[in-house]
Formats: C-alpha cells, structure tokens, sequence
C-alpha cells in the first residue's frame, strides 16, 4: 500500500496498519497508472466523481485519504470533507440527512468543492442508493463524492455511470516485500526467510492483513518464523497438510479418517482450510515437506508425485 517514507511518531499502542497507512499520494507504491491519472485529475482541478473498488487491503481508502490530504489544508480538512463508513447508518435516511446538508452547503471564502467519502458503499441499501444519484447530480458543481466498496455488482448502475471506476487489485510479492521489511526494521522485528514467506502466501494481496499478520505474531512469539505464522493466524502448519494427504492415499479409509479427525480436533484446524490446502497441494504439485527431490506421497498407489518449492 505504501513505500518507504517518513512515518510520524505514534503512541506505541497504535495498530500497524494506522501508523504505517501512507499519508501522501506519493507515498503509495502500487496501481501507478491509476495514482498518475488522480495526480493529473487533482492539479488540473478537475477532479470528477470517483469508484473505487477492488478486494480489501489493496489501498483504496488509502488513496482517496491521501488525495483529500492534498486538497485540503489540515485546518479546513474537517470542514470540506464528510467520511462515511460501514460502521455507520446505511439507510435512505443517512442520504437525506448528513450526506445532503453537508452537499448542499457552501464554504464562506473558500472556493473548490467538498468532498463525501462513502467506505464500503456496497453496504448501502438499494433505496440509499438511488437518492444518493438525485444528490451527486443536483450537487456536482459545489461537491465530489468517491465511492468505495469491495464488490462492483452491488453498487446500481445509475451510480456506476456517474462516476469514473477504478480497479485496485491485489498486490503482488514485489509490492508487498519492500513495504513489510521497512515496517521490521523501523519495530526492530526478529524475522526468518521462510517466516515472510508465509506472511506474503497467507495475506493474498492484502497489504493490510499481511501487517496484522506480522504485527500479531511478533507480539504472541517474539519471533516470526514460519511454523509461528500459520499457528498464530490458526492456519494449518504445511507439515500437517502432507501429513493429511499422505494418510489419505496410503492408508485404509477407518485409519485414515481417525488420524485427520484426531490431528484437526488437536490443533483446531477448520475443514474447509483443511480442504483448501489439500488441492492447492495437488493441484500445484509441490512438495510441502521442504525436500530437494521429488516427494512420492502415495506409495503403492504412485497416484500423485509431489513436487518441491511449492512457494515459488
């Protein structure tokens, strides 16, 4: 989400995500195109009515916070920008109320327009919706709104077509690396190879979840290593998944069923990551136990040969 940068002192008791959220447009590192095309939007003045959307983590909010940061001076910034989130009323009435008074108000001796942040949209009713489009039309020339929200589909279409949509989509390692070793060495974090390699696996993109991976495991371990990282997000360890899949294919069915129920009732391991890690196994044909030669998991029955680097 972000790239390496001055971090303002924070209390110490302050979730990583805040304190290390990007406070400039500059200071983010992914979805350059879509950053350049703000900045323009933003020094022409011309900025239109926003959509962003994408799966969490990704650097939405962070974006929109960023850019009205750069708008806005921090003395005016609580007076011209109105922020919304899941956590508040969603209902027709939320439209009707705070969201238009504060649209169809203007500023004494200050030009430009507002701006109305909507987090998570998708939450909003479809009848919220539909007086929020009467309210972006009546209301453009004196305020901006930027819609955020994880699935497209729930946002209507006449809302759709009055803003310009932008897609952030998950980060990728090369992103997501850089950003977490800067947040280890400014909290002096004991971190193994393999330990960010199952930060950056478990996160899937999200640069948020990766951070309260990270931070999570460091206060519960001290050190972050792999075997650390999966028992702390409750995800099952690669070892027990080799386990489960070698028993499955060289044992009978009563023996085989026994030991998976024994080991998932031990560790309070979840089915359905159960089943996930399985056929990401099989379906990848990597070898989980870490060995340099071909691992044949199913003795008599050669019904599947697991493969090494199952990471890379």
């Amino acid at each position: 989400m972000a790239s390496i940068g001055k971090i303002p002192l924070q209390s110490r008791n302050l979730p990583w995500v805040e304190k290390y959220r990007p406070q400039t447009l500059d200071d983010l590192i992914s979805h350059k195109d879509i950053l350049s095309t703000i900045q323009k939007f933003i020094s022409e003045d011309r900025l239109p009515h926003l959509l962003f959307y994408g799966p969490p983590g990704t650097g939405k909010t962070s974006t929109v916070l960023a850019s009205a940061k750069q708008l806005y001076k921090e003395k005016e910034f609580n007076a011209m920008v109105l922020e919304l989130n899941a956590s508040d009323d969603r209902g027709i009435d939320v439209v009707r109320g705070p969201i238009l008074s504060f649209a169809s108000t203007r500023t004494i001796f200050k030009k430009g327009f507002k701006l109305v942040i909507l987090d998570e949209a998708d939450a909003m009713t479809r009848d919220a919706q539909n007086a929020l489009r009467r309210v972006i039309e009546k209301y453009t020339e004196n305020t901006r709104f930027c819609l955020i929200c994880n699935y497209l589909s729930k946002i209507i279409p006449a809302l759709q077509s009055r803003c310009t949509r932008f897609r952030f989509g998950p980060l990728s390692q090369d992103q997501m690396i850089p950003r977490l070793e800067f947040v280890i060495q400014q909290e002096s974090i004991d971190v193994t190879p393999d330990g960010m390699k199952a930060i950056v696996t478990l996160s899937s993109g999200d640069m948020r979840r990766s951070l309260n991976i990270l931070q999570s495991t460091s206060m519960a371990y001290g050190k972050v290593t792999e075997d650390n990282v999966y028992t702390c997000t409750g995800h099952p360890l690669r070892s027990d998944i080799a386990n489960i899949l070698d028993w499955s294919l060289n044992k009978d069915f009563t023996s085989a069923y026994n030991q998976i129920l024994q080991l998932k009732t031990l560790k309070g391991l979840a089915l359905h990551d159960i089943l996930t890690e399985v056929h990401l196994l099989i379906h990848r044909g990597k070898d989980w136990t870490g060995g340099s030669k071909p691992v044949h998991c199913c003795g008599s029955r050669d019904f599947h040969t697991v493969w090494d680097g199952y990471f890379h």
